[in-house]
């Protein structure tokens, strides 16, 4: 989804600064403007912010240019039809950078919004269509009892689906909602 390629960093430390940092984008090099007397560990952390915050605007950049959320909004009216007698009514569905490591989505009944982890477009397809499918099926179970699961177990690769989220590095548990 995005370059591979590790950003550079330019550090420039000024000696009137003695609070603010910024970073600012230019080609491939993120320009660091710090504080004069941070440690090398605060630094450090500064450099991984900045690399952070640019990686995520790179991805809000990608989503937007392809045109996912609408792609996203698509396949889901496509799932209500196929595995809910399309009886789901959703405000709005969509793809989210801003998800912790173990989150892969997020359904917020009361507002009927579906927040989509961004992450699962590089992932295989049955993957990111089961996470798609367990969050349209909040909408009508909210906790995890048999009739969600039942719901959910109507998509034929569902559990080689959560099979695979575990094994991606989530030994400790993940996240769906």
């Amino acid at each position: 989804m995005i370059d591979s390629q590790p950003m550079k960093v330019k550090i420039i430390r000024s000696s009137r600064r003695k609070k603010t940092i910024s970073a600012k984008e230019v080609g491939e090099m993120i320009y660091l403007y710090l504080p004069t007397g941070l440690s090398r560990e605060q630094e450090s952390g500064y450099v991984q912010w900045a690399k952070k915050k640019t990686e995520v605007r790179q991805r809000k950049d990608m989503l937007k240019a392809q045109n996912a959320d609408q792609e996203l909004s698509k396949l889901a009216d496509k799932f209500n039809k196929k595995y809910f007698k399309g009886e789901l009514t959703w405000e709005k569905i969509c793809y989210s950078t801003q998800q912790n490591s173990r989150m892969f989505g997020v359904c917020n009944i009361s507002q009927k919004k579906i927040r989509i982890s961004d992450r699962l477009i590089t992932m295989p397809k049955f993957v990111h269509d089961y996470v798609v499918i367990h969050e349209l099926a909040h909408l009508k179970m909210l906790k995890h009892n048999k009739e969600f699961w039942e719901l959910v177990n109507q998509y034929p690769k569902a559990e080689r689906a959560r099979g695979y989220l575990m094994a991606v590095g989530m030994g400790n548990g993940y996240d769906l909602d």
